[in-house]
């Protein structure tokens, strides 16, 4: 595999950052995975980080080096990431449930595989246009379908946050699923929570990606946000992944990550940690911070193999 790769997660005028975004690559499969934590304080960034953490590590057990069947693969580490989610709750006696949303690419063999629940979006881009997007679990998307609004009025509609499928809710949750869909040289998949593309058209975020790679088109993107958002911006987070695959080609782009020398059973995973992340806002005490990675580590063990 060739691709290159890039995210970043932002504050926004939030307290504290709910948002995660990982990825993980095999010699032969590539995961990336955006959550958006919901729930009051510190429950909506406990829901994130143990499913971004839960999915990744189900990938590092079962891609080695590729993965037998992808769609299998998103359907149990979504599933777990919820009843983990679930059993935290549980085990903490908390009647509010920590949620996420979520959504999960796999890669492999140049073609893409993914599943979401709730309003983080995937996009698809190819030659300058949105080819495919994920279709959001939201009461404003169902009201866009039926022509109730328009795309601008759904843009503020103050319903445009009520979602109904997510991780660690107490229904199971509703979890779509691609089709298999092949990716060409210079595609771009795009992974994101709802405070990037909430501010912005398709077209908007099309054209971040405008010359330029993706090490320059993600924060060219969440700076547009956070500028249309104002006072009002969410946190925002991205992971974009431009695909180069063909062993053939002569040009390399800057940056490039080429897996194709990689042991069978090794893996790289970027995944920023609870630690770093929750201080951002200084809300807690490095003894509260170290409680909460405890008790996130014990819920992931027991939906994990060793």
């Amino acid at each position: 595999m060739r691709f290159t790769i890039f995210q970043e997660s932002r504050i926004g005028k939030r307290r504290s950052n709910q948002d995660r975004v990982a990825y993980s690559y095999s010699r032969d499969a590539l995961l990336m995975v955006v959550a958006d934590g919901m729930g009051g304080h510190l429950h909506g960034e406990v829901a994130a980080q143990i499913a971004v953490q839960i999915i990744t590590e189900h990938f590092q057990h079962e891609a080695n080096s590729r993965l037998h069947d992808p769609f299998l693969f998103l359907s149990k580490a979504l599933t777990s990431a919820h009843f983990a989610i679930r059993d935290y709750a549980e085990d903490h006696r908390q009647e509010d449930s920590p949620r996420t949303t979520c959504v999960a690419c796999v890669v492999q063999d140049s073609v893409a595989y993914w599943a979401h629940a709730g309003d983080s979006r995937l996009y698809l881009i190819r030659g300058g246009q949105v080819a495919a997007q994920t279709r959001d679990h939201s009461r404003v998307q169902r009201m866009l379908e039926r022509g109730e609004i328009t795309e601008a009025e759904a843009q503020t509609h103050p319903a445009r946050n009520r979602i109904f499928s997510c991780l660690g809710g107490t229904h199971p949750p509703q979890i779509d699923y691609s089709r298999k869909t092949p990716i060409n040289t210079n595609d771009v998949i795009c992974l994101c929570t709802d405070g990037v593309w909430g501010p912005l058209s398709n077209q908007g975020m099309v054209q971040g990606f405008t010359g330029c790679g993706v090490a320059e088109a993600v924060p060219r993107i969440l700076n547009e946000a956070e500028r249309v958002a104002g006072m009002g911006c969410d946190n925002l987070s991205m992971i974009s992944m431009a695909w180069h695959d063909s062993y053939d080609e002569m040009s390399e782009a800057q940056g490039e990550i080429s897996t194709q020398t990689l042991p069978l059973n090794r893996h790289t995973t970027v995944m920023e940690g609870f630690a770093s992340s929750r201080r951002v806002a200084q809300e807690l005490t490095d003894d509260e911070i170290e409680r909460a990675i405890h008790e996130i580590n014990s819920a992931i063990n027991k939906y994990t193999k060793k």
